[in-house]
């Protein structure tokens, strides 16, 4: 996204500047919520989430962060981001009482550039979809300006002396959600418009405007505490189906299941008769799991450290395609299984509880742990299971992959 400059150079060559700029604004002065742009939010910091945004969009030749404060400078360096530039902004656009146009002054003076997109990293909801919505309207129409708006179905009432008057809608007439229409607000999200204009204008917004209508519950911007959890909630919300979408395409590729024994198809309790025999809890639904798996023509093996006669009637009667028992060495087993199948990696799931299977966890396409597995296996999971050892994990697996099959 480059444009030719009819600026010359010192030595009296054409220049290229950038067509399209996304600049966000962060200072270190927040006095409702200190530091709340690099403050985490579902464990990154703030200005990370539109930062992603940002950079994920091809229509942005480049990011700029302009910040008076080296810790947030530090911080958003950190990243490691591509396109991203930190770039300073003076004391006196930072203050509390400095307009953000301010800023957009400051750097527009300095910095050559078709169009400005300013992002507020107050709004973390943002995606790139919106964003790059946003940029094609201004690029492709005659719009002068475009800004980010929800759609809000409130019934509005403005002050008349003592009494109350109705703004948008007829008492008498009251309709139904689905029937009304409802008003665009700002939500704050992003603002383009030209560099001519804002120059000119000295405003974020002039001439044309068209807007890009977002989710509803982007509507929350992070200025309040009590903001911070409604956000990170929906955040969280948001990122969990992201998860789960990258968990189904792997699941797509599964051509065979592995699991550890104890702490997965056994509570990880330790049983005795009266006799002294050892005794293991076993759950049924991992047995239709298996038959389910091998009728959809998937392999399922079992992999574990431990050689009981028990565990070897318990596959038998299971009828799992292998069987590996007093295994110290998970890792090379998983290779002898690769080569002796013709798997890749992406093509085997393995299900895990401890220590002793972290290294085959992150050595396979599906990574997948019980509910009640150690923190340290849990860490390197793709999918944590809702079910603990000996509940049914390998059929909430088997779900999972014959989900997406």
């Amino acid at each position: 996204m480059w444009k030719k400059s009819n600026e010359k150079n010192s030595r009296g060559k054409n220049v290229y500047k950038q067509r399209v700029v996304a600049f966000i604004p962060v200072r270190g002065g927040s006095k409702s919520i200190p530091q709340k742009n690099i403050k985490l939010l579902c464990g990154k910091p703030l200005v990370y989430w539109t930062l992603k945004a940002a950079v994920e969009s091809q229509l942005i030749d480049l990011v700029y962060v302009a910040t008076e404060d080296e810790k947030i400078r530090n911080t958003v360096q950190s990243f490691g981001l591509p396109k991203v530039k930190v770039i300073g902004r003076s004391i006196e656009t930072a203050t509390d009482y400095a307009t953000t146009e301010s800023a957009m002054l400051e750097f527009a003076n300095t910095y050559d550039f078709e169009f400005i997109v300013l992002i507020q990293a107050t709004s973390p909801l943002l995606t790139t979809e919106y964003l790059d919505q946003g940029i094609m309207k201004i690029l492709s129409t005659k719009v002068d300006s475009v800004l980010s708006v929800v759609r809000q179905k409130r019934f509005i009432w403005k002050e008349d002396g003592l009494l109350l008057k109705p703004e948008n809608y007829f008492p008498e007439k009251r309709p139904r959600r689905q029937e009304f229409p409802g008003f665009l607000v700002e939500n704050g999200a992003f603002y383009i418009t030209s560099r001519e204009r804002l120059l000119t204008s000295r405003c974020r917004i002039s001439g044309k405007v068209a807007g890009i209508e977002m989710p509803e519950e982007t509507y929350y911007e992070l200025d309040e505490p009590q903001d911070w959890i409604v956000i990170e909630q929906l955040l969280k919300n948001r990122l969990r189906g992201e998860d789960l979408l990258l968990i189904k395409d792997k699941a797509k590729r599964i051509r065979m299941v592995l699991t550890d024994c104890d702490g997965v198809l056994t509570d990880g309790g330790m049983y005795y008769s009266e006799n002294g025999d050892e005794l293991k809890k076993f759950n049924t639904r991992d047995g239709m799991a298996v038959k389910l798996l091998q009728n959809a023509g998937i392999k399922v093996g079992i992999i574990t450290g431990e050689k009981r006669e028990l565990i070897r009637a318990r596959a038998s009667k299971l009828q799992v395609d292998v069987l590996y028992m007093g295994t110290k060495d998970k890792k090379a087993v998983l290779e002898q299984i690769k080569e002796e199948f013709g798997l890749t990696k992406d093509e085997i799931a393995y299900i895990g509880d401890d220590q002793n299977d972290l290294e085959v966890l992150m050595r396979v396409g599906l990574a997948c742990v019980p509910a009640d597995a150690i923190d340290s296996v849990k860490k390197v999971a793709h999918y944590i299971a809702k079910a603990k050892g000996g509940e049914g994990v390998l059929r909430e697996i088997a779900d999972l992959i014959l989900g997406t099959n």
